[in-house]
């Protein structure tokens, strides 16, 4: 049996490959879930080898001093490179399904230069600023495409954003055009224009003059509904490619660089404003790809997602993901369990990425068991897994970490690899090409491993910077972002996050995590849902509080579920107040799809705080 010694083991395999030199070719496919019994394999730069016993792979007892060294593509690091590569790489495979829409990336080629010579014509340059407030689909997926390869700024709009939200970021990015959908399900996007902008009534099309925003200047709406101060995107953008000749679009495209500003995304956490954090095409391009090597995509997957796409897992790990890979991406008008469940059938989806949430409201809806989800092969939801593929313990399993300043995880493993009892709950190491520290969020000094401090993040993958703030007070001198998260780092370089540092609950002299109190309360079978928090007391500072939404047909009592969690904390952890809620609906949320914590708090100190 080959040893991690041996030379054969530094070698570098971009897929699965069996490194047993008893193997007549070392590239020999190792079959993870076949027969193939006791072969040593690389993957995502781990050693595993093949255990027949359990029917999957695991680390070896020997993981020897593997490097793990990141992956780029070989072309040039731009948008345009990127799908010119897919299209002539994999043209005739589906890229992007939506209803009886269907695109190759040969499609997906054709139709974004198509779309960016329209751009081209309309006055798009280099560095122009260009919105884009659309539903998941084709039509977003070109025009993002056509946007980012002639070196334009995308400037990606939430399609919850409300008015005042609208405005404030379309102000904020300093947009010039405008891309948007008229209407879509029960939203009228024109009207909620029109409220953001005071003033567009009355304007010219492609001359648009308001005071409040006065880099606006256009507004191209796809759909039947055209304001008089708009233009319908076929009229003003495709049908004007003609007037482009091919070999502007060539030149627009050759003057792209990687260190070109590519992408703006809006982020907002619980408690705060939204931060508009700009990626180069660089890193759009090479994040995905690196992460790549973490995961099992490949031309032959079909993913589902409902996560959208104007934020970074949709755009990254999802979309930009599957390009590299040449898989397809499989969209939907709206999430519906029901409706999802019989489209994941339908399609043979293979991978599945979503938020815990659906996944609960997938596997607990009727037709779930009637349903042949056997397709189905990696999910970051275990419950929709086939029962072969289920983490025999999921906490064995390493999660990751990520924000949309690094364009995705930061922290990563192959999720099929069960660890050992010693990284029970680890987040991961740092992705290639990626470094982490451990810092005293008061001092500034590097903390020993295994103490909890605040997590730096440092590395290729890390933004441009913020739009409106100054880079010294984004980023440290030396490059550092400090990313607010509390965790630790053991001596392996595994990552374990507790956190976010700013929602520290102190009670009584004694500091509460939040997020421990809410995954033990989410262990119990009548919780689906735990916000845990501190609220105001005169004499202990804080209390800790939690609001718990119930499982469909739950029913429970407060002081039973506080007994019920105090055998898995200790006491001073234990919520001294909770509420309870049958849906989480019945609960206040950010448009981000994210608990609206703020809003959550101010219902706890109404209900537990005396006033």
């Amino acid at each position: 049996m080959a040893s991690p010694a041996d030379p054969v083991w530094q070698r570098t395999f971009r897929r699965d490959a069996c490194i047993d030199p008893r193997v007549p070719s070392a590239m020999a496919a190792c079959d993870r879930r076949g027969t193939a019994c006791g072969h040593w394999v690389r993957h995502a730069g781990q050693v595993l080898r093949w255990r027949a016993a359990t029917g999957r792979c695991e680390l070896s007892e020997s993981e020897g001093s593997e490097v793990r060294t990141p992956s780029f593509p070989a072309y040039r690091h731009t948008v345009g490179a990127m799908i010119r590569h897919a299209a002539a790489t994999r043209g005739d495979r589906e890229f992007v399904i939506l209803d009886q829409e269907r695109l190759t990336y040969a499609d997906a080629g054709e139709r974004s230069a198509e779309f960016a010579s329209g751009l081209l014509a309309a006055g798009v340059r280099k560095g122009t600023r260009i919105g884009l407030l659309a539903p998941n689909g084709p039509d977003w997926v070109v025009a993002w495409l056509a946007i980012s390869r002639i070196g334009a700024v995308a400037v990606l709009f939430s399609t919850y954003a409300k008015p005042r939200e609208l405005g404030r970021d379309l102000r904020l990015a300093d947009v010039a055009g405008l891309l948007i959908v008229g209407e879509h399900l029960d939203n009228d996007y024109i009207a909620r224009l029109e409220e953001a902008v005071p003033g567009m009534e009355g304007s010219i099309p492609g001359a648009i003059r308001c005071p409040g925003h006065p880099a606006l200047r256009s507004v191209h709406v796809w759909g039947d509904r055209v304001p008089d101060w708009a233009t319908p995107v076929g009229v003003g953008i495709v049908d004007r490619a003609g007037d482009v000749p091919d070999e502007a679009l060539v030149a627009a495209e050759a003057d792209v660089d990687p260190a070109d500003p590519a992408v703006v995304i809006f982020t907002s956490g619980s408690t705060s404003d939204p931060k508009a954090v700009v990626h180069t095409q660089g890193t759009v391009v090479r994040h995905p790809h690196n992460l790549g090597q973490f995961r099992d995509l490949g031309p032959d997957s079909r993913m589902y997602t409902p996560m959208p796409l104007f934020w970074v897992g949709g755009l990254a790990y999802t979309l930009i993901g599957a390009i590299h890979a040449g898989s397809a991406v499989v969209f939907e008008e709206r999430f519906e369990p029901g409706a999802t469940v019989r489209l994941l059938e339908r399609e043979r989806i293979t991978h599945l990425t979503g938020w815990p949430h659906m996944g609960k409201a997938l596997a607990e809806h009727p037709d779930y068991p009637s349903t042949d989800l056997s397709s189905i092969r990696s999910s970051g939801l275990p419950d929709l897994l086939p029962p072969g593929l289920r983490p025999a313990d999921p906490g064995l399993r390493a999660n990751s970490l990520g924000m949309t300043e690094t364009f995705g995880p930061h922290s990563m493993e192959d999720r099929s690899v069960d660890w050992p009892e010693s990284k029970r709950g680890t987040y991961g190491r740092a992705v290639p090409g990626v470094e982490h520290r451990i810092v005293d969020p008061t001092t500034g000094e590097d903390l020993p491993a295994g103490e909890m401090g605040e997590v730096w993040v440092r590395g290729y993958s890390l933004m441009d910077g913020l739009l409106g703030v100054e880079r010294s007070e984004a980023l440290t001198a030396d490059g550092w972002l400090r990313t607010g998260d509390g965790g630790r780092l053991d001596e392996d370089g595994h990552l374990y996050f507790r956190g976010r540092l700013g929602e520290v609950i102190k009670s009584a002299g004694t500091n509460v995590t939040p997020r421990e109190v809410e995954l033990a309360l989410e262990e119990l079978p009548e919780v689906m849902h735990a916000f845990v928090m501190g609220i105001p007391h005169p004499d202990r500072g804080e209390d800790v509080a939690a609001a718990l939404v119930l499982r469909p047909g739950a029913e429970a009592e407060p002081d039973e579920l506080r007994a019920a969690v105090k055998e898995a904390l200790s006491t001073y952890k234990v919520p001294r107040h909770l509420a309870l809620f049958a849906t989480p609906r019945d609960l206040p949320w950010l448009e981000s799809g994210k608990i609206d914590r703020r809003a959550v708090q101010r219902l706890l100190v109404e209900e537990f705080v005396e006033q």
